[in-house]
């Protein structure tokens, strides 16, 4: 039953791989087309896509996933036969007439079941480079996401502040004839204009952190630097279905570099199995057939010039104790590494989903409390003011110091809307599935 699986599950992966191998081609042509839509509206999905199919990171970890694949067949079959010949230019006299040459065929075996428990460590080999792939897989989608969300968050910005601009130009405007009427100070002349001068300075630092961007996700694409992308198309910020605790145990089953650490205490449990055939022998057949010559005799043996056929039998002697020993030792303390490194490793992937739920939490706040109550707040204040200001009933500074804080708070809902998708995407990839829906469909799969 347990060769049954193993083949199954070493031929599932065989398909995938031909699968993955029989499609490059079909994945190169799509390529062009999502470089189309890039330079327009441009979607999260297209961009993983496209990161998925020419990342060169992907792209290597696919690869050492299919080097260990093959690494598997290799190790489970058996040494190749020794096939060994000798001719004398010089025969050997026998008593059957002179030895001209020989020919040897020898295999060698392993002791019984050293094979498969080597099996074992080469699928576990095969394993961890498969979940290594997802990881990488991860890390990609992880970084291409944020990135995008960072992209949004500046053109929207950018929208804010060129819209604060138009209106702080008209404000300028009202500032100076309300201070041609005496009806305004000097000091509220020029405030109107710093703030124009400091909404300047924004877009222009807005724009270079746009290309600077923009620059980072076309190297995470494998792009040129300067490859065109157009306008990101932001995402609604859905509403997380799962505790804090139940994001903590889907990410004991899914997280990667927890599965890797499991994965490396099976494979330290089987290669102490193995150790202990160290000490057992492995054994050689062979084949031995020599040619005989006629025999320079005036009465030669009845069967004088018939070759020689021999079976041949051997066996390595594991005699070195303390080296064996030595290698058990090692296997051990390589299993307790592991379950050491695993205890960590959950350890501190707890610790950072702690931390990223609080970020999470926290925009979540932040954006409610801008959208519900301080931008509706803050945009009725304006329009008082602006009215008090018309009818004389208060100052023109007074006016401009809402405004400013409108315009503070615009971007303070779009930061924490970005902020908000940046922790949404990690703690995703740490949990491994999707956090808006109850759907238990891990990410990274890329069978």
């Amino acid at each position: 039953m347990k060769r049954f699986i193993l083949l199954t599950l070493f031929l599932c992966l065989g398909l995938i791989s031909l699968s993955i191998e029989s499609s490059s081609a079909a994945e190169k042509e799509s390529l062009p087309d999502i470089e189309k839509r890039l330079s327009g509206d441009t979607e999260l999905s297209d961009l993983l896509t496209y990161a998925y199919l020419s990342n060169p990171s992907i792209v290597s970890s696919k690869k050492s996933w299919q080097i260990f694949i093959e690494n598997y067949r290799i190790g489970k079959s058996y040494p190749d036969p020794q096939l060994m010949t000798t001719y004398f230019p010089s025969p050997i006299e026998t008593r059957l007439g002179p030895q001209d040459w020989n020919l040897t065929l020898s295999q060698a075996f392993p002791f019984p079941g050293t094979l498969g428990l080597k099996g074992e460590l080469l699928e576990s080999d095969v394993q961890i480079s498969k979940l290594k792939l997802d990881k990488t897989v991860k890390d990609i989608v992880t970084a291409v996401s944020s990135s995008f969300y960072e992209l949004v968050y500046i053109q929207k910005a950018v929208e804010i502040a060129m819209a604060n601009q138009k209106l702080n130009q008209e404000l300028i405007q009202i500032s100076q004839n309300a201070y041609a009427k005496d009806r305004a100070l000097f000091y509220d002349v020029s405030k109107a204009q710093a703030q124009t001068a400091q909404i300047q300075y924004d877009l222009l630092l807005l724009d270079e952190l746009e290309s600077t961007e923009k620059t980072n996700l076309n190297t995470l694409l494998n792009r040129s630097p300067d490859a065109k992308i157009g306008r990101a198309k932001g995402l609604p910020t859905g509403d997380v279905v799962y505790s804090l605790d139940e994001i903590y145990n889907l990410a004991m089953l899914h997280q990667e570099d927890i599965l890797i650490a499991d994965e490396t205490v099976k494979r330290s449990s089987a290669s102490i199995r193995l150790t202990r055939f160290e000490n057992l022998p492995s054994f050689k057949l062979g084949l031995f057939y020599a040619g005989i010559g006629d025999p320079d005799l005036a009465n030669p043996p009845r069967d004088a010039g018939d070759d020689a056929l021999g079976i041949q039998f051997g066996m390595n002697l594991p005699l070195w104790f303390s080296r064996n020993d030595s290698q058990k030792q090692k296997a051990l303390a390589v299993k307790e590494m592991a379950t050491a490194d695993r205890a960590a490793m959950v350890n501190t992937t707890k610790a950072r989903i702690s931390r990223l739920w609080f970020r999470l939490q926290n925009s979540k706040r932040l954006i409610v409390l801008y959208e519900k109550e301080l931008i509706p707040q803050g945009l009725t204040s304006i329009q008082t003011a602006e009215t008090w200001f018309r009818e004389g009933e208060a100052g023109f500074a007074d006016f401009l110091e809402l405004q400013a804080t409108a315009y503070n708070f615009q971007l303070s809902l779009e930061r924490a809307k970005a902020d908000y998708g940046k922790a949404l995407v990690q703690l995703e990839q740490l949990a491994g599935v999707i956090l808006d829906r109850k759907k238990n469909t891990p990410l990274g799969d890329n069978s």
